[in-house]
């Protein structure tokens, strides 16, 4: 009888270990997020549509009213976020230049609006020319100061950003904390960087403008995912969800917890392939190959490349992925001339340490490793804290035969294997 109790309890007690070790990871309930999967209304894109039909007949009927141009481009906007599309973001820049063109390039606003545009199509330098003459023109002068802070930040041109920050310091303002909070993500010092989202939040929440909390939210979500906190980024994506059950992001950002923490490929897909009936972006083909790789499925992950590449092989997207493009090109296709001409492409266009990362990670897949390196220790060392950029420069230092700097960044990549992702991980630990 003792015996058979003490199998008793030895089965119980394996039992229990088994599922604390499965479940340890587990944060996410099914319960929690479904019915924002389900939902087949889009009440975002409604409004939006109703919006654009709205001045869309207006303009019709005034022709001569051109401000409705810039009340249609920003319905067109708010159908490219909320459908993925962008042919929407196209026909936004076609109605702002037409607004831009009936004052001659002279009212500020339109000029910014503009720009906007172009910083979403990642065309950061014409983005910035048109800064610059509504800078000049003076009229809400903060406000084109904020977002010349934002242009100069994405050229790298980080002295020019960071004299805009001070210009605008105003700790009690909401647009100033959430780029204090960039730069000192930028700047490494994701402590201060959370901090500074959190005081944006809480200035969003008392102000109880919905747009405002929920893009905070997603922020700040994704800044708990970097710091290791999955349970409050899945906290808050939830929180966005709330507000609008049909944020695209915030759903992905659940699917990332979901694969890369909880190593829970399949679910991860249901809710991407949930997300994509309503939102496209070539980049969910790029997530749905990873989780291919990670499970070695090697056919599905092709299948994946090769409708990711038919999606942006649209002219309309112009430079806006180039960056996983040229990895792609490097990694996967072994085209490295294609490879090298589009991280040139990225260089001239915005002169950044991960531009330049392009080149480096390019010459590295052509066996040139001193190449690499050059352009590496020049351009991309100790100038930015990107993970996949550190991933990069850790493989080239190794390659090099620079062991102890591989090894010290290796210690620093095992840190941030969450917002690699699993098959990051196995690559990491190679190194």
């Amino acid at each position: 009888m003792k015996t058979f109790n003490k199998c008793i309890l030895m089965v119980v007690l394996l039992l229990f270990l088994t599922s604390c070790h499965t479940n340890q990871n587990k944060i996410t309930d099914v319960e929690d997020y479904n019915l924002y999967l389900e939902s087949k209304e889009n009440i975002t894109k409604q409004k939006a549509t109703e919006e654009l039909k709205f001045w869309e007949e207006k303009l019709e009927k005034e022709p001569s009213q051109f401000p409705y141009l810039t009340k249609i481009a920003s319905a067109q906007s708010k159908m490219f976020h909320t459908t993925g599309d962008i042919d929407y973001l196209i026909h936004a820049e076609e109605s702002l230049i037409q607004a831009n063109k009936r004052t001659n390039y002279m009212q500020s606003g339109y000029l910014r609006a503009l720009a906007r545009n172009y910083i979403s199509q990642h065309r950061f330098k014409e983005s910035l020319e048109l800064l610059k003459k509504a800078e000049t023109i003076g009229e809400n002068l903060k406000g084109t100061q904020k977002m010349l802070f934002d242009v100069y930040l994405e050229l790298g041109n980080h002295e020019m950003a960071k004299t805009y920050l001070y210009e605008i310091k105003d700790v009690s303002d909401f647009d100033y904390l959430i780029r204090l909070s960039k730069w000192s993500d930028h700047q490494g010092d994701l402590q201060a960087a959370i901090k500074y989202m959190e005081q944006a939040m809480a200035i969003s929440e008392s102000s109880n403008m919905a747009d405002f909390k929920q893009w905070t939210y997603t922020n700040i979500a994704d800044f708990y995912g970097h710091n290791g906190e999955i349970d409050k980024s899945y906290t808050y994506y939830l929180k966005a969800l709330a507000l609008h059950p049909d944020n695209a992001y915030a759903k992905k950002g659940i699917a990332w917890i979901v694969y890369s923490y909880e190593k829970n490929p399949d679910e991860a897909l249901r809710i991407l392939n949930s997300i994509s009936n309503n939102h496209q972006a070539p980049d969910y083909y790029l997530f749905k190959s990873d989780i291919a790789e990670y499970q070695n499925n090697l056919e599905e992950k092709e299948k994946n490349l090769n409708q990711y590449f038919n999606a942006v092989a649209n002219t309309k997207y112009g430079n806006m992925y180039n960056k996983y493009n040229a990895i792609l090109y490097a990694e996967e296709l072994q085209k490295i001339d294609k490879a090298q001409q589009i991280a040139n492409t990225e260089i001239e266009n915005r002169p950044t340490p991960q531009s330049y990362d392009l080149l480096a990670w390019t010459y590295y897949n052509k066996g040139k490793y001193i190449n690499a390196l050059i352009v590496a220790e020049e351009h991309v060392a100790n100038k930015t804290f990107e993970p996949e950029v550190l991933f990069h420069l850790a493989k080239i230092y190794k390659a090099n035969g620079k062991i102890a700097e591989a090894e010290n960044l290796k210690k620093e990549l095992l840190e941030s294997t969450f917002e690699l992702g699993p098959v990051m991980e196995r690559e990491i630990l190679k190194i």
